[in-house]
């Protein structure tokens, strides 16, 4: 098999293809032009997506030429989602969201070299389509059995809310996207998600019939939590790339929190360290899983990817420090702000308070007399200070930033109190 491919193998990445050893024949060729679309649904993408970036980039070390698709044109109808039909947004709002999407893809390629990437809009060739011109040269290529024969097609259908026409015809203009990109860029293999299979066969199948020649399709795993379930969701949501929705430090926490049992295969798929460096980490999960040195080696390879190295020094700087490993008064205003806002935040009135008072409405004790006991045990920290004695008190003078202080029970219950007018 082709060494990009094997790479992709290796790490779980090939989850389906239209024929694997044409693909590695048509590799071994030489450089492939290839694409993935991302359709502008939201103002950002989100961990889900990173997948797909990945491997692209992947593709790209290896020599190959990538296409990044923002879906300036699809984005305005929406791919069919299993249970509901999508929300239109507006044109501005499409537009607006296709210049930040293309702002997140960029950093993970490179425009210059023999395998520069480029950045298309399915909008410029979509755009002047007129509606008979759409249908007597694309539609009728499309057998509506086949169409309705479609995953993601047929769970509608199936379900109560159905389907619109809108929807139903997206298959066919990421079909024709495909299409566009092979004569414009020789491009001749679509990368995706599993659940996008349909729309990736329905763009080899109108390739076929109107070039005469076969173009490729492949598509990645759906990546799964260890008791099957979706990955990349949390209590507050989706884990964005766009740091004003997902913090850094969220961003950070996030993979400094899998779960050990998924961690291998999370290494393979979301870092570039090698076997030797992903089979030691792993070795590590197995051996001292307290260490949680794949999670940190996650956290700190994709927080820097995404946000850049200065904010995952931020973000793990923060996490120290929140745990008595670092110091709380070296973090700047916004880091801290983004830290104490994954924690169970208080508001009191801006006076000095009992200790005592700041762990029970931080949360960390259910009574005063329960935090009086912790305090006189030498149990409670203060701004990641011991608290010397059962009736310390704390106010204006202890805040952090003139507005925080941050108690902890024990080493690992924390809570903060913002102090207002």
């Amino acid at each position: 098999m082709d060494p990009a491919l094997e790479e992709l193998r290796w790490r779980g990445l090939i989850s389906n293809s239209t024929d694997l050893d044409a693909l590695s024949e048509e590799f071994a060729k030489g450089p492939v032009t290839y694409y993935i679309g991302f359709d502008p649904t939201a103002p950002s993408l989100h961990i889900g997506h990173l997948v797909q970036l990945l491997t692209m980039r992947r593709l790209q070390q290896f020599g190959h030429r990538p296409l990044a698709l923002v879906g300036g044109a699809t984005g305005l109808i929406g791919d069919p989602r299993p249970t509901a039909e999508r929300t239109l947004n507006s044109r501005e709002t499409v537009g607006e969201w296709v210049q930040k999407i293309r702002g997140q893809i960029e950093p993970f390629l490179e425009f210059d070299g023999p395998a520069a990437a480029r950045m298309v809009n399915n909008l410029d060739w979509t755009a002047p389509l007129s509606a008979i011109d759409f249908l007597r040269d694309i539609g009728k290529h499309f057998r509506v059995g086949r169409m309705l024969a479609k995953d993601a097609v047929s769970a509608r259908l199936n379900s109560e809310a159905g389907i619109s026409y809108t929807e139903f015809s997206y298959q066919i203009l990421q079909a024709l996207d495909f299409r566009e990109l092979y004569r414009g860029y020789g491009c001749v293999l679509q990368i995706g998600g599993s659940d996008q299979w349909g729309n990736l066969t329905a763009g080899t199948d109108l390739i076929h019939r109107t070039e005469g020649v076969s173009a490729h399709a492949l598509a990645t795993p759906l990546i799964t939590k260890a008791d099957g379930t979706k990955f990349g969701k949390t209590e507050g949501g989706a884990v964005w790339l766009d740091p004003s929705m997902t913090s850094a430090y969220a961003f950070f926490q996030f993979w400094l929190n899998v779960e050990d049992a998924k961690i291998g295969d999370y290494l393979r798929v979301f870092s570039f360290r090698t076997r030797e460096e992903i089979a030691a980490l792993e070795a590590s999960a197995a051996e001292r899983p307290q260490a949680r040195e794949g999670q940190r080696a996650l956290a700190r390879d994709l927080t820097s990817l995404v946000h850049g190295p200065k904010a995952m020094e931020q973000a793990e700087a923060a996490a120290a420090a929140l745990f008595g490993g670092g110091d709380l008064t070296a973090l700047d205003d916004g880091t801290l702000a983004d830290a104490l806002g994954q924690l169970p935040v208080a508001r009191l009135p801006r006076v000095d308070h009992p200790v005592a008072d700041l762990l029970v409405a931080a949360g960390l004790a259910p009574s005063k007399s329960a935090a009086r006991r912790t305090l006189k045990e030498g149990g409670a920290y203060l701004n990641n200070a011991k608290v010397p004695g059962e009736d310390s008190t704390a106010g204006v003078a202890d805040l952090l930033h003139g507005r925080w202080l941050v108690v902890r029970r024990g080493r690992k219950a924390i809570g903060a109190v913002e102090l207002v007018d």
